[in-house]
């Protein structure tokens, strides 16, 4: 690596004027559109960059100060790398950082309907993330250049200063502001990401959503997030489900629940009812005498258990429904009905707790 000293020809007391008028001479002979030359060319970029360093007081002090010699390496700043270089003999050097970053994991919100539910489904999402740009495929530079060692720090990422302390003089250490503690510059960033490695689009991606999932559930794809800086490796992407309101049928566990309404004449009678469920038809008896609130349950037509085998089951409260209105015939045969019958005026019955449960569940519609 040149010193910039040497590439402006000046010596390390010049002055910033001095600095500057050895740069103006350089710039009017290397420049090329006085001098075409390959050679020339370089000089130029080189005599340019030397300036840029030289001529920042701030970046001159951290040139200068990183030229210097360091005692045993250099502390890590702290107490410890003090004890670590005195009695340790490692000398507390740490690598610089890697511009290769993870990427963030990202949240979703999936939506799906109760009928999805019960076997599991397959959809594709579609996802707006962070992907690895093309055109400089995540090394952060234009296509055709490449990453040069900081002229500040050496490429060590850091930076050593003298500081006076109980034990004498001693060197600390801090991340190098010129590259940031990466002990490496981008000359020429990638004009697509500005440098990232990385640019934003929207990507669709195939997801198996298990059966048995429920609202508030979330399914982790590792590798599928975002990706990280410098092109590095993805984070997770979680999809939190939410299972969708059904007119109809609703959940208790891996159990589906309805209600099915029957006529008083059914339930007095008895009958055979067919409805359509959320896989297939489904056939129940009404058994003569059945009453309200009465639960017929349909095994194994509930939801596939997660992370198991099996089935819930399909569970139908039935609600016996009185008509409201009548004409004089059938007014006639209820009353005839009734006098047969021999029917006992309402009263009070002994508690049954079985009773009193259905009748709760069911106007909780659990």
């Amino acid at each position: 690596m040149a010193d910039h000293y040497e590439v402006l020809g000046v010596d390390r007391s010049a002055t910033p004027e001095e600095i500057k008028k050895a740069y103006r001479r350089l710039a009017r002979e290397l420049h090329p559109d006085v001098n075409p030359g390959a050679d020339a060319a370089d000089r130029f970029k080189d005599v340019t960059h030397a300036y840029d360093v030289l001529s920042d007081p701030k970046r001159k002090q951290e040139y200068d100060l990183g030229d210097q010699a360091g005692f045993g390496g250099g502390f890590g700043g702290g107490f410890g790398d003090i004890f670590e270089t005195f009695f340790g003999g490692g000398g507390g050097t740490r690598p610089p950082r890697s511009r290769t970053e993870r990427g963030q994991d990202a949240l979703l919100r999936v939506e799906v309907e109760l009928a999805d539910v019960i076997f599991g489904t397959s959809r594709e999402v579609e996802v707006d993330t962070a992907v690895v740009c093309k055109t400089c495929g995540g090394s952060c530079c234009a296509p055709g250049t490449d990453l040069q060692t900081c002229d500040i720090c050496g490429g060590s990422g850091l930076i050593q200063r003298s500081v006076r302390s109980l034990l004498g003089n001693v060197m600390t250490s801090s991340p190098c502001g010129t590259c940031r503690g990466y002990g490496t510059v981008i000359p020429h960033p990638c004009q697509t990401c500005s440098g990232q490695g990385r640019v934003r689009a929207r990507r669709k991606i195939p997801v198996d959503i298990p059966a048995g999932v429920d609202t508030g559930l979330r399914l982790q794809m590792p590798g599928q997030g975002e990706v990280g800086q410098g092109g590095g490796p993805s984070g997770d992407l979680y999809l939190e489900i939410k299972v969708r309101h059904h007119d109809v049928f609703s959940r208790n566990g891996d159990d589906i629940l309805a209600t099915l309404e029957v006529q008083m004449t059914d339930a007095i009678l008895g009958t055979r009812a067919v409805f359509e469920s959320l896989d297939g038809p489904v056939e129940v008896e009404i058994k003569p005498g059945t009453q309200s609130a009465e639960v017929i349950t349909v095994k194994d037509r509930g939801i596939t258990h997660l992370r198991g085998s099996g089935r819930g089951d399909l569970k139908v409260g039935v609600q016996v429904l009185t008509p409201t209105k009548l004409n004089g015939k059938a007014k006639d045969l209820i009353q005839e009905l009734a006098r047969v019958q021999n029917a006992v005026p309402p009263h009070l019955s002994q508690f049954q707790q079985g009773l009193f449960q259905k009748l709760r569940d069911r106007f909780l519609n659990i």
